[in-house]
């Protein structure tokens, strides 16, 4: 060391704070997921589009509200409910599922999240997630809206459980197109680097089927093709399995415990294929 050369404390210390670890990091994961889902913690900007669909579904759930207020009639029950704003919950995630994984990709921030103690499953299951709750949350939430218009206007105690048990089976089903739509959605997000590309091919992989599917059964009748057909429509596919749990969809025959198996399958499948990607995705 020459005579010039100067050591100088800048006061590094060892940290001897508490280590969080790979749950931490997989929580805070999941829960950055579903803020950027609705926008939180973003700019205006980002904040226009989420809302504006929640405003809607919210919308046509005081509209129910008002109707059954003044004509004592529900038009729209709580398990319909998911059916007749599937398309819009379609569009929702053709925007969210590439702002969650996509982006990621293309920015090539992986290597980022990896460096953490988190593995790449880890990460594409907190991903998979937080588009569930997020979906869930967008068809569950216009159902707990009409629950509360419902119950101030019921007759008595009865009238409230009814409702009660009327909005158990509505989650139910919103939890059949959470886990159906999300899975789909983010596995091809997850393939896509390019926002748009991702978006687009999301809703192809939706709408594609229903034609054909619409054909199916037009050519089936009243036949086992018919009752069969609607489980290649991820539009279908729930219904399916809410016929089979309820009896309140159309017909499926003897076929209701193939619609449970062929949901369960696909929602493995897809989350077992999605892991299987950022296995092989390069850093």
């Amino acid at each position: 060391m020459s005579d010039q050369s100067v050591i100088h404390d800048i006061g590094y210390q060892r940290y001897t704070g508490t280590r969080l670890g790979r749950g931490y990091a997989a929580r805070s994961l999941f829960e950055h997921g579903l803020r950027i889902a609705f926008g939180l913690g973003r700019s205006a900007k980002a904040k226009i589009f989420p809302w504006i669909v929640i405003g809607m579904v919210c919308a046509l759930a005081v509209i129910v509200v008002a109707i059954k207020a003044q004509t004592g009639e529900m038009v729209l029950s709580y398990q319909q409910l998911p059916s007749t704003i599937s398309v819009v919950a379609m569009v929702f995630l053709a925007v969210v599922a590439p702002e969650l994984v996509s982006r990621d990709l293309r920015n090539q921030t992986l290597p980022l999240y990896f460096s953490r103690p988190i593995r790449r499953s880890d990460y594409a299951l907190a991903k998979l997630a937080a588009l569930v709750v997020a979906v869930w949350l967008l068809l569950a939430g216009p159902q707990t809206l009409i629950f509360l218009g419902s119950a101030f206007t019921a007759a008595d105690a009865s009238g409230i459980a009814a409702e009660a048990r009327g909005l158990l089976g509505g989650w139910v089903v919103s939890a059949l197109y959470a886990l159906i739509f999300s899975s789909l959605a983010v596995l091809i997000a997850s393939i896509a680097s390019r926002r748009a590309f991702a978006a687009g091919a999301i809703v192809v992989v939706f709408m594609v089927t229903s034609p054909v599917v619409g054909l199916l059964m037009a050519l089936g009748g009243d036949g086992p093709m018919a009752q069969i057909a609607p489980m290649f429509s991820p539009f279908l596919l729930p219904e399916g399995v809410r016929q089979w749990l309820y009896g309140t969809s159309f017909e499926v025959g003897p076929y209701g415990p193939v619609y449970g198996l062929v949901t369960l399958l696909l929602v493995a499948g897809c989350t077992s294929l999605l892991v299987l990607r950022y296995r092989k995705v390069s850093l």
